[in-house]
C-alpha cells in the first residue's frame, strides 16, 4: 500500500506539500505542484487517512448525530432531511444508535467530541432522568465551549438551539377527533413512561378528551416500547381488561400497526368495531389496511431545520424553532358501532 512519502518521490515534491495537496491545506500551492501530486495520488492508487486527514484540516468537516434507533422509521425520516443539508454542504454524518440508553448517549457524546466533529446534533426525546439530563447538558456544554455546534430536535431540556415538533397540540388534535366521531370508550396505547415525548403526547391527548366532556382514566392507558410489537402487545393488555374498547389511540405509528394486526387477529374489523389512530404519518400509514389515520409531523424537515441550525455559525440567543402537527383522516377511523 502506497504512503505519503511515496507520493511525495513520485511528485518530486516534499512530504510536505503532497500533505497539503492531499489534505485541502489553506497554504498556497502552485498548480504545477498540486497537478503533479495529484497525478502521483492516482498513479499509485494512494488512500489518505481519514484522521490525519481531519488533524491537518483547519476545520471540522463531520457532523455527529445521535438518534434512539435508525431502523424506527420515524428517526430514518429525520435523518433523510439531516443527510439532505449536510451532503448539499459537504458534509460527512456519523449517525449513532442509543437504543434509548441514556447511557450510550453520554458515551456518544464524548466520542463525537473526540473526533473533532463540527457539530452534535441529538434527536429524539428526552428523559425523565434529572441526573442524566445535568451530566448531558455539562458534556455538551464543555463540547461547545471548544467551537463545536449543538441542536437537538424534540427535547426540553437543552438550553441551545432546538427544533421542536408540537407533540402536545398534534395529541389534542387526536383527541378531539376522536371525540368528534362520538367515542367514549378509548384505550391509550402509550410509549415507554421515562420519556418525555409520551408525556407530551398524553398530556394533549387528554386535553383534548377533557374539552369534549371525556376522561382518560390510567387503567385505559398501556406502556410499551414505541415499536410494532409493543403496540401489539399494550393493545391485547387493553382489551383483555375492557372488551368493549371502541377506540384504540396509539402515540406513534408503528405501535398503531401493532395495534391493527393484533386487531385483525381476532377478527375485529377496524373501524366498524374499532377505530385505531397513530401519530407521526410515516410513509407506511398510507399503505396499510385500512389506511391509518395519524397527525402528521414534518419529520424530513424537522432534521433538514436541525441540521441548518447545526452548521449555522449562531446567534446571540439560543434559537427554537416549532413545526405544527396536523390531523390526517384515513380509513382507519369512524364512529363507534350503533
Amino acid at each position: 500500500m502506497a504512503t505519503l512519502s511515496d507520493v511525495a518521490r513520485r511528485a518530486g515534491v516534499s512530504p510536505a506539500t503532497a500533505s497539503r495537496v492531499i489534505n485541502g491545506s489553506s497554504k498556497p500551492v502552485t498548480d504545477e505542484l498540486r497537478e503533479r501530486v495529484l497525478q502521483a495520488v492516482a498513479e499509485l492508487q494512494y488512500v489518505p487517512n481519514a484522521h490525519a486527514q481531519l488533524l491537518a484540516r483547519s476545520h471540522r468537516g463531520a457532523v455527529g448525530v445521535i438518534v434512539h434507533d435508525v431502523s424506527d422509521p420515524y428517526f430514518s425520516e429525520i435523518t433523510r432531511g439531516l443527510q439532505r443539508v449536510a451532503t448539499a454542504q459537504g458534509r460527512l454524518l456519523m449517525i449513532c444508535n442509543s437504543y434509548r440508553d441514556p447511557g450510550r448517549e453520554l458515551e456518544y457524546v464524548e466520542l463525537l467530541r473526540g473526533h473533532q466533529v463540527a457539530a452534535i446534533i441529538l434527536a429524539g426525546s428526552g428523559y425523565h432522568d434529572a441526573e442524566f439530563t445535568r451530566l448531558l447538558n455539562g458534556k455538551l456544554a464543555a463540547y461547545e465551549a471548544t467551537g463545536g455546534r449543538v441542536a437537538v430536535i424534540g427535547r426540553h431540556e437543552h438550553s441551545g438551539d432546538a427544533v421542536m415538533p408540537d407533540n402536545r397540540s398534534g395529541a389534542r388534535l387526536l383527541g378531539q377527533e376522536l371525540c368528534r366521531l362520538g367515542h367514549e370508550r378509548i384505550g391509550v396505547v402509550a410509549g415507554p413512561q421515562v420519556l418525555t415525548t409520551t408525556t407530551d403526547r398524553l398530556t394533549g391527548l387528554r386535553e383534548g378528551l377533557t374539552a369534549h366532556g371525556r376522561d382518560l382514566p390510567e387503567h385505559r392507558i398501556r406502556y410499551a416500547e414505541f415499536d410494532r410489537d409493543g403496540g401489539a402487545a399494550a393493545t391485547a393488555a387493553l382489551l383483555d381488561a375492557e372488551p368493549e374498547l371502541t377506540a384504540i389511540a396509539a402515540l406513534n405509528d408503528s405501535m398503531a400497526i401493532g395495534a391493527l394486526a393484533l386487531l385483525r387477529s381476532r377478527g375485529l374489523a377496524v373501524p366498524d368495531r374499532v377505530s385505531v389512530v397513530g401519530f407521526d404519518d410515516m410513509p407506511m400509514a398510507r399503505d396499510v389496511t385500512p389506511t391509518l389515520t395519524t397527525i402528521r409531523l414534518p419529520l424530513v424537515e424537522m432534521g433538514a431545520r436541525a441540521m441548518a441550525l447545526a452548521l449555522d455559525p449562531g446567534a446571540d440567543r439560543p434559537r427554537v424553532e416549532s413545526l405544527a402537527a396536523e390531523l390526517v383522516s384515513r380509513d382507519s377511523s369512524g364512529p363507534p358501532p350503533a
